[in-house]
């Protein structure tokens, strides 16, 4: 065989062999549409680079769609990715698919939302309770600590929503007697259901004082059907930030937002899975934090850097 053939087919094999060795950790998150999602997107890279893995990103269409989420984690586990970060849609949907990765040996971080097994290496997250307790005292605050409120969700079983509509409906009763909160319905992922939702609540209810929308596409809908209302004196505050939902706060149309740090809990959940395939423990629970944003704050240097992160430095090559 000529030299030069043989060396060529030695390079081939070699960097097939280097290309095999690259090790691959893949985010689950719920869906891939949202600034938010970008955002943890951006952090998980960042972690994958310092512990020198790829990312392999896959998010269901539909952020509601807990059997998309499913088929692509046992997808993962069947081609033996080095872990999975995982941001579950349903909390009990996902318990057996996460439970078979565990037995299998590949490390599992979930992020967002919680889960309903014990068989996990690391829970990332706001203090969702918290959050929904930030918004129920602001809230209560600005429609004078009575009359009526409603509660416009994400969907049913979603843990991470459900702990803030928690929080806030305790801190309501704990802190504001003279308030009723008269509803709570859900927009499913959906702004235009999230916006007729808030319509048909201010329908019922035209002495409604306040709405607590509990993450984007919600306080998205509710925003839209506020605006839609002209002189409307209901108050809004909002989960989770976008660049509308800034304009909206900006605008009046909101009374302020719950901030998260999607960027910290991108990062954080997939660095865990680095530090377990570097030998070490990653802490069992982060909390990513969580603020209240209101107008007055927009200009605030760490303000500003919450909400508008550099995200382009991660997300400008192929993953």
């Amino acid at each position: 065989m000529p030299r030069l053939l043989l060396a060529f087919i030695l390079a081939l094999t070699m960097t097939g062999c280097r290309r095999e060795s690259v090790r691959v950790v893949g985010v689950v998150p719920k869906g891939a549409n949202h600034i938010f999602w970008q955002t943890v997107h951006a952090g998980a890279v960042k972690a994958g680079r310092e512990y020198h893995f790829e990312i392999e990103w896959n998010a269901p269409t539909l952020e509601i769609d807990s059997s998309r989420q499913i088929e692509i984690v046992e997808s993962m586990i069947n081609r033996r990715l080095a872990g999975i970060v995982l941001a579950p849609v349903d909390r009990r949907a996902l318990v057996g698919v996460v439970e078979r990765a565990e037995r299998e040996g590949i490390p599992v971080s979930i992020f967002d939302s919680a889960i309903d097994t014990a068989h996990i290496l690391s829970y990332v997250a706001t203090d969702n309770v918290e959050g929904g307790r930030m918004a129920a005292r602001r809230l209560g605050e600005i429609v004078g600590g009575k009359g009526k409120v409603g509660i416009i969700g994400f969907m049913p079983g979603s843990a991470a929503t459900m702990e803030r509509e928690d929080g806030f409906q305790s801190e309501i009763r704990k802190s504001f007697p003279g308030i009723e909160i008269v509803g709570l319905q859900f927009g499913m992922a959906d702004r235009a259901k999230a916006m007729a939702e808030s319509e048909n609540m201010m329908n019922a209810h035209p002495d409604l004082g306040g709405i607590f929308a509990d993450n984007e596409s919600s306080s998205s809908g509710a925003a839209q059907a506020l605006k839609s209302r002209s002189g409307l004196k209901t108050k809004l505050v909002a989960f989770d930030a976008s660049d509308q939902l800034i304009a909206d706060l900006r605008g009046g149309t909101i009374d302020s937002l719950v901030v998260q740090n999607p960027f910290r809990m991108g990062y954080e959940s997939t660095r865990a899975i680095g530090l377990k395939l570097s030998g070490q423990t990653p802490p069992a629970r982060i909390d990513s934090g969580v603020r209240l944003v209101r107008r007055d704050d927009l200009d605030q240097q760490d303000v500003h850097a919450l909400l508008y992160p550099d995200i382009s430095k991660y997300l400008n090559l192929r993953q």
